[in-house]
């Protein structure tokens, strides 16, 4: 394995579509990153609320305490939100989002995929890469930290790849990339 970047920045999500938190380290383990996506907004008549549908649940960051993140959803949308647990859909893969500085700058110039969000790229893991292009690491293997992640595919939306966790582990900002 060579070093072909550092880990530039960490973010969970831990509530699907709203704000993201930045984070010093992280625990990453079969399903994702700690804490990430692990709860998801339902309105009153049980219906999933999506930042498409809602665009407002975008500008709520996330802390983690559902209680605190469902009040600021209510008072967001002005009506009743109770968050879920999040269960995995059937089929659903790549608990792991990387995305390099590199592409989120190529985005910002213009060069983004339709509904894909230059300034939001909803990524867990940004990466300061020397010369690499992470599109190219599809089904490559990557240490980061003291995990080990399988690259699966590149979103058809968004900016960057998705992983699969091959060996969980501790990931920190400035840790080494390698391929």
């Amino acid at each position: 394995m060579r070093v072909v970047g550092r880990v530039e920045q960490l973010w969970i999500y831990p509530v699907r579509s709203l704000a993201g938190r930045a984070v010093p380290a992280v625990g990453i383990g079969a399903t994702g990153l700690a804490g990430d996506r692990a709860w998801t907004p339902v309105g009153g008549d049980g219906a999933v609320l999506r930042a498409k549908q809602h665009p407002a649940v975008r500008d709520v960051v996330a802390t983690g305490d559902p209680d605190a993140d469902a009040a600021a959803l209510t008072g967001a949308l002005g009506r009743a939100v109770r968050l879920s647990v999040t269960e995995a859909a059937p089929g659903e893969v790549a608990p792991v989002h990387l995305v390099s500085r590199r592409a989120i700058d190529r985005a910002a110039a213009g060069d983004v995929p339709e509904g894909c969000s230059p300034d939001d790229p909803r990524a867990n893991v940004v990466l300061a890469l020397d010369e690499e292009d992470e599109r190219a690491w599809v089904g490559e293997v990557v240490r980061i930290g003291d995990a080990v992640l399988r690259i699966t595919r590149t979103p058809k939306h968004c900016l960057g790849v998705y992983a699969d966790v091959r060996t969980p582990g501790e990931v920190r900002v400035g840790d080494p990339v390698l391929l």
